[in-house]
């Protein structure tokens, strides 16, 4: 008596014995590359502490696409060129522990009014 996928009679399993959901996930988002993505990601988070409160107040750090290149929006032209006098430096703070290649190499900065922080329950 064979059953169909995920039944009894083993058909459609891969073998083994079944792993922990979160084993399982962590495989698949390194098999697809989506590990490295959201490891990027993150430094969209960690900005205001790689940066510091007075940066943080006048900048926002709005992407990061998956060349490891980082925009930020800046609330004016001076403050934008001061701190592409800091890059190397700010760089460094936010790829401070990271994985290979997951790291930030470029920063591009936006000059424009800044959206107020969304508030942890909005995200």
């Amino acid at each position: 008596m064979t059953s169909g996928p995920g039944g009894r009679g083993g058909k459609g399993r891969r073998g083994g014995r079944p792993v922990p959901l979160g084993q399982a996930m962590g495989r698949w988002l390194d098999a697809t590359g989506l590990s490295r993505r959201l490891e990027l990601a993150r430094a969209v988070d960690r900005w205001p502490d790689a940066v510091g409160p007075q940066i943080a107040a006048v900048t926002r750090a709005e992407a990061v696409n998956a060349q490891g290149i980082l925009w930020v929006r800046v609330l004016s032209s001076p403050w934008a060129t001061e701190l592409s006098l800091m890059t190397p430096g700010i760089l460094a703070q936010l790829n401070r522990g990271g994985k290979g290649p997951a790291q930030v190499r470029e920063i591009r900065w936006l000059t424009g009014a800044i959206a107020p922080e969304r508030r942890q329950a909005e995200r």
